[in-house]
């Protein structure tokens, strides 16, 4: 499965991808997930949300499935009738189908959700993140609370690399200014001229790096350069199971160059009762990033179930 979660993820960033990439990952993934009560066909139009039946969408990737779980399962445990709609692909057919009620919940990244309604958009603050698309959102939609949870770019450096130079989870990116001369970094081509790139690392980090590698985004080329250090800093997704399985370690933020991508549900308005929305954000306000990349790690390195995982998760969390 990795070159398909790298083809979704890329999709989920990059809303320019190629069409074909698109058909060719949904394709691949359609059926992947084993929850019960999903559509054969994510696409079909035929179980528009009424009040007493709740539609859970997800996009092709194995992460957005298992949100979509654990939503799902936890409008469940509330005794609220569930259907999935797994796999859709794009965001721009999955805000269509909000957007006509045929799905009711999506599992969002309110950074990508919100450079897909207002490229221009450059919020401070997850706040701001999130006022910004309720300002753009089609009046029959709306935002839940995010989660803390956060998928997104990061830069990290291998286990050797984070031994060297003392580095922790808890170092920060501008803790590199010293050492960065003797650090190749590597990342997709399109990161060496991007400000979520080294425009940005450079400009409000003040880092200059030995060399750039152009490798791909986030995907098997990149985790193997870092494992091998042929690169001792790379752009990984903050919840890539392989930074657990390899030690690798990520490094904070501090002056969110890499924006906002916090887990937060879209739902159309009319689908949802108080007991859902509540239930949704009780959700939301247990799921962080540490606890986002060992579920993904169960999934996507362990094989496990995504439906198992996310209900387990629900009942350690006392939510089903």
């Amino acid at each position: 499965m990795t070159f398909t979660t790298h083809i979704s993820r890329s999709i989920r960033r990059n809303r320019g991808a190629a069409a074909v990439a698109l058909a060719a990952a949904t394709a691949l993934l359609a059926g992947c997930s084993s929850s019960d009560d999903k559509a054969d066909n994510p696409l079909s139009d035929d179980s528009k949300a009424s009040g007493d039946s709740v539609v859970v969408g997800s996009n092709n990737f194995p992460e957005s499935t298992l949100l979509a779980d654990i939503y799902g399962e936890a409008l469940k445990a509330k005794g609220i009738k569930v259907t999935y709609k797994p796999n859709i692909g794009s965001r721009e057919t999955t805000y269509g189908l909000l957007k006509n009620g045929s799905i009711s919940v999506l599992p969002e990244y309110n950074g990508a959700l919100l450079a897909y309604l207002d490229p221009k958009a450059a919020p401070k603050t997850a706040e701001a993140t999130t006022a910004a698309i309720e300002a753009k959102l089609d009046s029959k939609l709306t935002l839940l609370e995010p989660s803390s949870a956060q998928d997104k770019d990061s830069v990290t450096v291998n286990a050797a690399t984070a031994k060297k130079y003392d580095l922790t989870e808890k170092s920060s990116i501008a803790d590199l200014k010293d050492i960065a001369k003797d650090l190749v970094i590597g990342a997709s081509p399109e990161f060496q001229t991007r400000q979520q790139g080294l425009v940005g690392l450079k400009s409000v980090y003040g880092l200059e790096f030995k060399s750039f590698k152009a490798l791909d985004a986030g995907g098997p080329l990149t985790q193997a350069a870092l494992k091998k250090n042929a690169v001792q800093v790379a752009d990984i997704f903050t919840t890539d199971p392989t930074i657990s399985k390899e030690k690798f370690v990520v490094l904070q933020d501090p002056k969110n160059l890499f924006g906002f991508e916090n887990v937060q549900p879209l739902v159309y308005k009319s689908a949802l009762n108080q007991n859902g929305v509540d239930a949704l954000n009780a959700v939301s306000a247990k799921l962080d990033t540490a606890t986002l990349l060992e579920l993904d790690t169960q999934v996507q390195a362990q094989n496990k179930d995504p439906l198992d995982v996310a209900k387990a998760w629900l009942k350690s969390a006392g939510l089903a």
